[in-house]
């Protein structure tokens, strides 16, 4: 009998489900072991619910065979309210599943007027000059009877964590994460009830500045762009046992004090100073002395802005995933001490078991690559990314930065004490948001694996709080467009819904601010700067309001994010500025484009400078642009708009080829991106064009010998467009070329992350001269979705993948692929490999075994190779797994030779 299991509320994860921001979450839930045949029928829902001190369960059936985002049954949720929910299951014939295990939600605060607790700051913050050491606050309050439940509200302008009678609460990093502070400032919620004790406690706070008011921005960034200093917010909500439901709030007043702390530096570019030797004993426990000049009353602050929505959000807290082992210690020329982590990382460096004098300092200084066998620091611009750590003095020491991260693989260590074994007493520790694993890929060819997990760890790094550009150095910005183009890779490798709705909430904010012009980077640092650097249109940087949206709907069948969404994707359309005359429909030619962005082809110093036409690029994705807005308005039952789109969307692809374009399917700017991008994006209007346009694009990748010629905006396509009109071996002779620029240049190079430039590193080991050179950029990983798609062979071929695809597409000399990928329904898998049919010795003929695995409500179109060109088997199938065999021919060219120029 079918098992129900892992029921969800919307898109939360356990345990992310403590104080969350929802009234009416809907209901998902999987099958497990579902016959084969097997369909839901109907479904019974079991609410339970702690009303004082009583359980009250509540149950709705109901016909329907939906088990994914099911609408919300009962009455909508207030706030602190805690639930759980089971479901059971029945199919046609009647029979029911068992109940599956309780899923938990506890709301958070859904009103401003839940919230008691008062502003409160440093008396000294507003004149502190420069960056500020971390502020410590501390409140002791009596428990005077046995704890039912106890609930912390916390946020911080800045970044904080919290302490309760010494020890630490929760397990977030750089809460309370960033966000759009101007219109929105995140809390959490910890349960510390197992915290406190009968008698006297104590709650101490750490704040540091972090991103609201430390340095952050673009040349070196600016300081205080959201405030002038940090500020804290906490509310303890106390529920004793009884009959009589006494609660108690212990709150921000100004009944709390406050002191400097060991932290003497806390920057997200420049890096963390602490200073043990100023360790304030016990001021997070009750043994501390207030009494002491160094504690002063808190001074209080107006309260919020109504503006500033307050608010639990929506995406996974950030936290310390794992931590990596050092590989090796290395001196280098000048004799300086290296670590080698064997893998370019984002996060920090931890120290344990130290000993040294009082006062002796450690230095630890971060970069991704060596030079000359010395740390590359050059990269990190105006960006220190260096810690620093004074000891105490009195015995074993260990240290670990607690509000920055750096992005590295490599550390070098000053002023460690001789005696100590450096390997043995370092490790890194890998920081991100905390988001499911939603995909795998292997293959035979292992160059390709490690570009694979290149892209995977470039993700990581590159998704801490806001999906930002590059980790290391003085940037690490939410860049709109690099997100715009890597989303539909991302979805594959992480599921990274929340994340991106909660980014895109933002993304909207900043939108309002820019009188309708989406910003460049959200949140948006720009603010401080010239006008230019903030309200300039871009394409595709600005089409990340329908862009992101579109995938993440594609990708779960969710319509809520488009409907989230929607307005910020008609406002986008309504200033986009069109062309004053001749081409209206098109993009006014008088803005200045990024286009596509880093073309090998550009000068160093000058990335924007492309082959391709970056105005004609712009045109392109206005038309994508388009397209999507009137499939969306369908799907939104908004008929005006839809037909005003369809007709907007048809008179720029009718000016495009006037402008651009040829008859017989050739393009102005006669480049890779240009093809790639008119074969991908549909904007080409007769199939004759399209024919046309991969063969020239087969022919400019030959001419190339292969290498890659395009920047951002391309290389996400260029692979695709060429499968899709018939030169796939093509396109597996560029994905596995090894020369610069190509995707396994850098893997060759040592690669363990995605490169910025496909030339970041020089063939001679040099760095790239060029001023954005970042070695964790994820943009060129966007070709794992071709991995997953072609290589392997899984595709989803409807939203929320309900129906989707498993057809290898043999070539080159691939002898295995497998793809693994956690849809809403669960797990759908394939793999396959080829051996030799061993037919009277034709080299070319083999056998394919392939299997796949189907979760319940998917349906799968599995197509397999067949003896002669164009042939192919298709077959259906449901849930199960499912193994296939055929016999084909490997009736290519391979490896395939480039074009020579004529003489």
């Amino acid at each position: 009998m079918a098992t129900v299991v892992n029921v969800q509320f919307d898109h939360y994860h356990a345990p992310n489900t403590l104080g969350v921001h929802e009234t009416a979450p809907r209901l998902s839930w999987r099958f497990d072991n579902a016959p084969r045949g097997w369909q839901q029928h109907g479904c019974e829902v079991e609410l339970s619910e702690e009303r004082e001190g009583h359980t009250v369960l509540s149950a709705v059936s109901h016909i329907s065979p939906l088990n994914t985002l099911v609408p919300w049954p009962f009455d909508t949720l207030r706030s602190r309210q805690r639930i759980s929910v089971r479901v059971r299951a029945w199919g046609e014939d009647g029979a029911s599943t068992d109940w599956s295990e309780p899923a938990r939600l506890e709301v958070g605060l859904l009103n401003r007027t839940d919230w008691a607790c008062q502003r409160i700051t440093a008396p000294w913050a507003a004149s502190a000059v420069g960056a500020d050491p971390e502020h410590l606050y501390r409140k002791t309050f009596l428990v005077s009877a046995p704890v039912d439940r106890a609930r912390l509200y916390i946020t911080a302008q800045g970044v904080y964590e919290a302490e309760i009678n010494g020890r630490r609460i929760g397990d977030y990093f750089l809460a309370p994460g960033w966000t759009a502070y101007d219109g929105r400032l995140q809390y959490q919620t910890y349960d510390i009830t197992s915290a406190l004790s009968h008698g006297t406690n104590c709650l101490g706070v750490r704040v540091a500045e972090g991103w609201f008011c430390g340095r952050i921005g673009f040349e070196g960034g600016h300081r205080n762009i959201w405030g002038p200093h940090p500020a804290l917010m906490a509310q303890l909500e106390i529920a004793y046992s009884g009959s009589n439901g006494r609660t108690e709030r212990i709150c921000t007043d100004a009944s709390w004090v406050v002191t400097k702390g060991p932290i003497r530096l806390a920057e997200i570019y420049d890096g963390e100073k602490y200073d043990a030797t100023l360790e304030v004993p016990f001021w997070s426990s009750t043994g501390a002395d207030t009494a002491s000049s160094a504690w002063e009353p808190v001074h209080i602050l107006s309260p919020l802005p109504d503006a500033v929505e307050l608010t639990a959000g929506f995406a996974e807290p950030v936290r310390r995933i794992q931590t990596v082992q050092p590989v090796q210690e290395i001196i280098s020329p000048s004799g300086k001490t290296l670590v080698d982590f064997g893998q370019n990382l984002v996060g920090y460096v931890r120290l344990k078991r130290i000993r040294g004098p009082r006062g002796h300092k450690i230095t630890l200084s971060h970069a991704e690559v060596l030079e000359n066998g010395e740390l590359g620091t050059r990269p990190l611009r105006l960006c220190k990314a260096t810690d620093e750590y004074v000891l105490n003095g009195t015995g074993e020491e260990q240290y670990e930065p607690r509000f920055t991260f750096h992005g590295f693989r490599y550390a070098q260590v000053d002023g460690w004490p001789r005696d100590l074994d450096l390997l043995a007493s370092i490790e890194a520790v890998v920081c991100h948001t905390d988001m499911k694993s939603a995909g795998s890929f292997d293959c035979s060819e292992p160059l390709l694996n490690q570009l694979y997990r290149n892209v995977r760890w470039g993700m990581r790094g590159n998704f801490l709080s806001v999906p930002t550009d590059c980790p290391q150095r003085d940037e690490r910005l939410g860049w709109t467009g690099d997100l715009a183009l890597f989303a539909p890779t991302a979805v594959l490798v992480y599921d990274c819904f929340n994340i991106l709705k909660n980014w895109l909430i933002d993304v909207e904010h900043d939108q309002g601010v820019l009188g309708g012009v989406p910003p460049m980077v959200s949140p948006n640092a720009t603010l401080p700067d010239p006008v230019w650097c903030r309200r300039i249109p871009c394409a595709i940087w600005h089409d990340v309001t329908i862009l992101a949206p579109w995938t993440l709907y594609q990708e779960t069948g969710d319509l809520s994010i488009l409907a989230q969404q929607y307005n910020s994707m008609v406002e986008w359309m309504r200033v986009l500025p069109r062309n004053k005359s001749g081409a209206t429909h098109l993009w006014d030619p008088s803005v200045f484009q990024l286009g596509d962005w880093l073309d090998p082809a550009a000068p160093p110093d000058q990335p924007w400078k492309s082959a391709t036409d970056a105005k004609m690029v712009a045109n392109m994705f206005l038309i994508h642009s388009l397209d999507l807005m009137a499939q969306v308005s369908r799907l939104l039952a908004r008929t005006p708009e839809e037909a005003h789109f369809q007709t907007e969307a048809a008179s720029a692809r009718a000016e495009f080829h006037d402008e651009y374009g040829t008859a017989n399917g050739r393009i102005v700017s006669d480049t890779q991106a240009a093809y790639a991008l008119a074969i991908s994006l549909n904007i080409l209007q007769h199939p004759s064009q399209r024919a046309r346009a991969g063969a020239r694009l087969a022919e400019l990748v030959r001419k190339n010998n292969f290498r890659i010629g395009t920047g951002f905006a391309g290389t996400p396509f260029l692979c695709e467009a060429l499968a899709a009109t018939g030169h796939l071996q093509v396109a597996y002779a560029a994905l596995l070329d090894r020369g610069c620029p190509s995707w396994l240049y850098p893997v060759t190079m040592g690669a363990t992350t995605v490169w910025e430039r496909w030339d970041s590193m020089l063939p001679d080991g040099r760095i790239n001269p060029g001023e954005m050179t970042s070695f964790n950029h994820y943009a060129f990983g966007a070709v794992a979705k071709f991995l997953y798609e072609r290589v392997a062979g899984l595709q989803r071929l409807e939203p929320g993948w309900k129906r989707c695809r498993v057809a290898p597409a043999v070539g080159a000399e691939f002898t295995r692929a497998a793809a693994s990928h956690v849809t809403p329904q669960g797990t759908v898998s394939c793999e396959w490999n080829t051996i030799a049919a061993g037919n009277g010795g034709d080299e070319k003929t083999e056998v394919m075994h392939l299997s796949v695995s189907v979760p319940y409500g998917i349906t799968v179109e599995v197509i397999l190779p067949m003896l002669h060109a164009g042939e192919r088997r298709e077959t259906v199938v449901g849930p199960g797994t499912w193994s296939f065999k055929s016999t084909f021919r490997r009736d290519y060219e391979w490896p395939v030779q480039p074009l020579k120029a004529k003489s």
